[in-house]
């Protein structure tokens, strides 16, 4: 009985529908259309947007910087240091320093390393990582800047 009262079912349904004047078939055909289109969008948000990396622009550096290559924090609780990501491969690290994005060559893990577990974030980026605390020892002025 299920089977033949669902057939019945679905064919009322299919000859009511088809009974409708065309604006009315053509308005409800628009609508599923919109529907289903923003529920595939909604999906393509929540579920790919993620897979999507982030890129940021990088001061004195050509073109953004895809953070998919690098290990990046969080964002970081100092009124200067806002958030740092290090490529050990490359011993490379970009940092954001308020709004801004800046970049060091040839770091090491040692350094990030301590950098990251400061009492000051800003105090050990001024003194031991930039360029006027440390005479220029990370600048990428005259090292080779990774390609990402």
């Amino acid at each position: 009985m299920g089977e033949k009262a669902d057939a019945g079912y679905g064919n009322a349904e299919r000859e009511a529908f088809a009974a409708l004047p065309a604006k009315q078939r053509l308005l409800a055909n628009l609508v599923a259309v919109l529907v289903t289109g923003l529920l595939a969008l909604a999906f393509a948000i929540v579920f790919i947007g993620p897979v999507f990396a982030e890129s940021v622009t990088v001061k004195y550096r050509d073109g953004p910087v895809d953070l998919a290559n690098f290990d990046c924090t969080g964002d970081l609780d100092s009124s200067l240091v806002k958030r740092i990501c290090y490529s050990a491969a490359n011993s490379y690290m970009l940092i954001r320093l308020k709004g801004t994005w800046y970049h060091y060559c040839e770091i090491d893990t040692g350094t990030v390393d301590a950098l990251l577990n400061a009492e000051s974030l800003g105090r050990f980026y001024n003194q031991s990582v930039k360029d006027s605390g440390t005479g220029g020892r990370f600048s990428c002025r005259d090292s080779a800047v990774p390609k990402f």
